[in-house]
């Protein structure tokens, strides 16, 4: 029997493929001075999660000392607090774009071309966003400048861009397959709580498993560069952020999008 999805208290995920693959076409609808403003606000909400995982999880560093799994946690726990400002105060994030995007394109509602811009405006301004928290309202106000706060983020930063290319690539799918999901569960949500839970699960998973979010690493990266860390921009740049935003594309439009877009929205002949 086939449940009855009008009198469900949440979302069914048949629905949340239709209002997912919505969300893009109005999108790639919105005028180009809106979308910036969007994307530019994405990229700080993202940020500010990012500041606040750093300021709990990086000021109690004794715990961390005997339980390493329990800081990640604590990151994990906080850093969702920006996707859920994004989602429900409204604004644009590259990584959920991966998936939003590519459903209305597979749907034929809207060409490649314009997922490509809607990717390319997206990331750009995300990346300014982030900027602005790393530089301005983190870095100038020292929030970041001093310990146990500076170590700790210079450590988790160095960590990132010390890695081997194919294993951020690797991470970076699981990060946005994870932040996707978060975006897709939080469109099942009929209230905030609901799609503040939602939300929260998969996206506090990504952080915990240390996964890699390119829009994420676009803050604590440069803040760890703008506090003294010893890393280079060109490091940052082909160590971490584009093997991450390589898998970033991946995880969302191939294991949420492609994925669910088959599920749900591929018409079948009979």
């Amino acid at each position: 029997m086939q449940p009855n999805l009008a009198s469900m208290n949440y979302n069914h995920p048949r629905e949340i493929a239709h209002v997912f693959c919505q969300s893009g076409i109005e999108k790639s609808q919105t005028p180009f001075s809106k979308f910036i403003i969007l994307a530019f606000l994405g990229g700080t909400f993202i940020a500010l999660g990012g500041l606040l995982s750093v300021i709990v999880a990086g000021g109690i560093p004794t715990m961390g000392e005997g339980n390493p799994g329990l800081i990640k946690f604590v990151a994990g726990a906080l850093f969702p607090v920006g996707l859920i400002m994004v989602s429900v105060a409204g604004a644009d994030l590259f990584t959920s774009d991966c998936t939003g995007m590519v459903l209305p394109w597979l749907q034929k509602k809207i060409n490649l071309w314009t997922v490509i811009k809607i990717l390319v405006i997206s990331y750009f301004f995300n990346f300014i966003g982030t900027q602005f928290i790393a530089y301005v309202m983190a870095y100038q106000t020292g929030l970041i400048t001093s310990e146990p706060w500076l170590s700790y983020l210079h450590n988790y930063s160095e960590l990132k861009v010390n890695q081997d290319f194919y294993k951020v690539l690797i991470k970076g799918i699981g990060a946005n397959w994870l932040v996707c999901l978060g975006t897709w569960m939080g469109y099942a949500g009929k209230d905030v709580i609901s799609k503040c839970i939602g939300i929260w699960v998969p996206v506090m998973l990504f952080v915990t498993l240390g996964y890699e979010h390119s829009i994420a690493n676009m803050f604590f990266i440069p803040a760890a560069i703008y506090s003294g860390a010893d890393i280079l921009w060109s490091e940052f740049i082909v160590n971490n952020l584009i093997p991450a935003t390589i898998g970033n594309i991946i995880g969302g439009a191939v294991f949420v999008g492609c994925a669910y877009w088959y599920v749900y929205l591929r018409e079948t002949k009979a």
